[in-house]
């Protein structure tokens, strides 16, 4: 039996999980949406943490820390931003409208 190489391995992960993304957030019900939406913010928060701290990496091949790091924290802010726009609009859906008097 032949082994399998880890690259093709690890990318066949990959794509099952892009898989198993898509299928779960698109089943998710609109009630539930705000909730998870701040755990994502949240996980965002750490992400952007460990950027902060991959950007202030130094040493010989100190420069791919620091530009993987500005790019994390670049991405999570996005991330971010959008989600709290996208659940400030979620929310909005649930307030009374006021009557014309």
């Amino acid at each position: 039996m032949e082994h399998v190489d880890p690259t093709i391995f690890r990318l066949a992960i990959f794509v099952l999980a892009i898989f198993v993304g898509y299928y779960v957030v698109w089943s998710v019900t609109p009630a539930l949406h705000t909730p998870l939406m701040a755990v994502t913010n949240a996980i965002s928060s750490v992400i952007v943490v460990g950027g902060l701290i991959a950007a202030a990496a130094s040493g010989a091949d100190g420069w791919i820390a620091k530009g993987a790091g500005v790019a994390a924290v670049t991405l999570a802010s996005v991330n971010i931003f959008g989600g709290f726009m996208v659940t400030r609009r979620m929310l909005a859906m649930y307030r009374k409208k006021e009557r014309p008097k």
